[in-house]
């Protein structure tokens, strides 16, 4: 398969294999289009709105390169509707670990201040901060309600399965928007404060809830000389 038109003129011309991976995802807003459907296939407009800062010229040309480059396909919207949807290749899928690393790495920078989350950063921030140490011997499921989206957190042996959909009985369930859930997961906001002013929701252990959001402490910030 031949590179897009466009990766192919900004070639870094530069036989490292890493060097080719940027040819293909290096362009600005690339990478956060793959993180958006990691999550399943998303319509143009499904896009645009978890990446508001991109323009609809620009999401345009960056599917068209990701679609080019074998990262991405367009498959038709399920009947009765019209139209067609962007899903991940096989090969796409695969960044998703270094997506997780990145985001890893990021985390620990001095410079990066408060910003509004997405749906997708809030999943896959999930699983890359989860501490096997922080989970011990946990053995649980927890379902998360993320307004009309639904995720299953299953943990156990020192690991987090987090997928879409609800899949078996829940132990906890826990209810709320990314902004609350993203705040209390990794912004230090209480649980109990969440509950009281009704942005968070909890039913079933909430003992079980409220541990739930410690397993994913950030790495430390470094230091910069």
């Amino acid at each position: 398969m031949s590179p897009p038109r466009e990766s192919t003129r900004r070639s870094y011309d530069d036989g490292c294999a890493a060097a080719h991976a940027l040819d293909l995802v290096g362009e600005r807003w690339a990478l956060l289009v793959v993180r958006e459907l990691l999550l399943g296939p998303r319509r143009f407009t499904d896009l645009k709105t978890t990446l508001p800062g991109i323009s609809a010229t620009v999401l345009t040309q960056r599917l068209s390169d990701l679609e080019g480059s074998g990262v991405l396909r367009r498959e038709p919207l399920p009947a009765p509707a019209t139209g067609h949807m962007y899903a991940l290749t096989p090969w796409g899928r695969e960044l998703e670990p270094i997506l997780m690393q990145l985001g890893r790495w990021g985390a620990q920078s001095p410079f990066k201040g408060p910003a509004p989350i997405s749906l997708a950063t809030l999943v896959t921030a999930q699983k890359t901060m989860f501490s096997a140490a922080a989970a011990g011997d946990l053995n649980a499921t927890v379902h998360l309600h993320v307004g009309r989206e639904r995720f299953t957190a299953r943990i156990g042996g020192g690991t987090l399965d987090l997928q879409s959909g609800l899949h078996g009985a829940p132990d906890a369930t826990v209810t709320g928007d990314v902004p609350t859930l993203g705040g209390v997961i990794f912004g230090g906001l209480p649980l109990d404060a969440a509950e009281a002013d009704g942005s968070l929701a909890v039913t079933g252990d909430h003992d079980l809830a409220a541990r739930y959001v410690t397993l994913f402490p950030l790495p430390p910030t470094v230091c910069t000389p």
